[in-house]
């Protein structure tokens, strides 16, 4: 068995969000011990993101039950992922408007994961399409930033999304591009749309050419950073399952490509999965 290397923080005072954390997965066996190698790394916020109305249930318990664990502060989101489109029924909208409706009681910080993936075609096309239009209008109505799932169909996706900001239904905040594997220009289109950019375990994979440039293009204020746990483990832990505890090194490959000091860009990235998921004093 592999040893695992743990992230060496320098300073104790610096602190990291992960922004994007399946922590329900059942290949974290122990949410415990997680929390707590993850908050010895410095990471004391997490966002627990929802693909189904079944993860939108256990998010928002997730997001309850293990709130404060070892000094961790936990988030959440509740969706339906392009891949379980084909399960989206008016009863699981009934679902989602009601959880967004009680968004601060429930630790609900945005809609998502949404979007489109042509890669498994796991729902047909034409529906996934259909969902993720009906979707960013809940988020709109809502108001409420929304967690964009894109792979294998950013022509379709950035063609829905330019159609909702003709018509002025996104917001000025639309929310976050996760786990970007756009292009560097579609990435750019996005920015200018508002979104955040979204990096994860992929951008310290060593043949990867085409994240890096993505993030290099990417302003600061625009960047978080995220595991998507327990999938993407970045190296020096690439084939271990993935865990919040990782994210530093995501965050350390993004401040060498922006030739910044690793301290600047924890708080630089912290900060801003602050203002993605728009938590105030209030919320925190």
């Amino acid at each position: 068995m592999r040893e695992v290397r743990h992230f060496e923080n320098l300073d104790a005072s610096v602190r990291f969000f992960d922004t994007h954390a399946h922590l329900y997965d059942e290949r974290i066996t122990d949410v415990g011990e997680a929390l707590a190698l993850s908050y010895k790394a410095g990471v004391d916020r997490i966002l627990i993101p929802a693909d189904s109305m079944g993860s939108s249930k256990q998010a928002v318990d997730y997001a309850a039950r293990f709130d404060g664990t070892a000094g961790v502060k936990l988030f959440c989101s509740v969706g339906v992922h392009p891949h379980e489109a084909k399960t989206y029924t008016p009863e699981v909208e009934e679902y989602l408007i009601d959880c967004l409706n009680r968004r601060d009681e429930l630790k609900i910080r945005a809609l998502g994961e949404i979007g489109l993936d042509y890669y498994y075609d796991l729902s047909e096309r034409s529906c996934q399409r259909e969902v993720f239009a009906k979707q960013l209008k809940l988020a709109y109505e809502l108001d409420i930033p929304f967690i964009l799932h894109e792979r294998e169909a950013t022509g379709d996706c950035l063609d829905i999304l330019r159609d909702f900001c003709k018509r002025g239904c996104l917001r000025a905040n639309p929310g976050v591009c996760h786990c970007c594997s756009m292009s560097p220009e579609a990435a750019q289109e996005m920015v200018k749309m508002g979104f955040f950019i979204g990096f994860d375990g992929p951008i310290t994979f060593k043949n990867n050419k085409k994240t890096p440039e993505v993030c290099r293009n990417t302003p600061l204020d625009r960047i978080v950073i995220e595991t998507d746990s327990p999938y993407l483990t970045p190296e020096p832990n690439r084939g271990l399952t993935n865990i919040p505890e990782f994210v530093p090194y995501v965050c350390a490959r993004i401040a060498e490509i922006k030739g910044e000091p690793l301290e600047q860009m924890a708080s630089i990235t912290y900060d801003n999965g602050n203002r993605l998921y728009e938590i105030t004093e209030d919320t925190k």
